[in-house]
């Protein structure tokens, strides 16, 4: 992890199931088990639907958290996913997500966050098709 004191992923998930991105219950579990997926500790969770539609939320882990706003009307999502420390790795939450919404393409970006002493570091970017 190169001295930071965590990962960061952005990511964009673009051509998702509109139907599934726009069913909150879908939503929640899917970021929770996004979460368990690549080893976090789940602290608490709250998610909101908006009329006519998208769904937003917020999984609280120990290790951080991961947030969600959706668009189900682009089939568009975007998600962030941030954790410290070594024990978990972001990109198991982003693939479980990736997956589960029915994504057929991705943009994600991975940050070093807390580069005590340094700069904001990017570490990867990523396109998939």
């Amino acid at each position: 992890m190169n001295n930071a004191l965590g990962r960061h992923i952005i990511a964009e998930f673009y051509n998702c199931s509109e139907k599934l991105l726009n069913c909150i219950d879908f939503v929640e579990k899917t970021m929770v088990n996004a979460a368990l997926a690549c080893g976090a500790e789940v602290r608490e969770f709250a998610f909101h639907k908006f009329s006519p539609q998208g769904v937003s939320g917020v999984v609280i882990i120990s290790e951080s958290h991961l947030t969600i706003h959706t668009w189900p009307e682009l089939g568009y999502a975007a998600i962030d996913v941030f954790t410290c420390g070594d024990t978990v790795d972001p990109w198991d939450a982003c693939n479980h997500l990736f997956e589960h919404f029915e994504a057929t393409h991705m943009d994600s970006t991975e940050l070093s966050r807390g580069m005590v002493g340094g700069a904001l570091q990017v570490v990867k970017k990523v396109a998939n098709s």
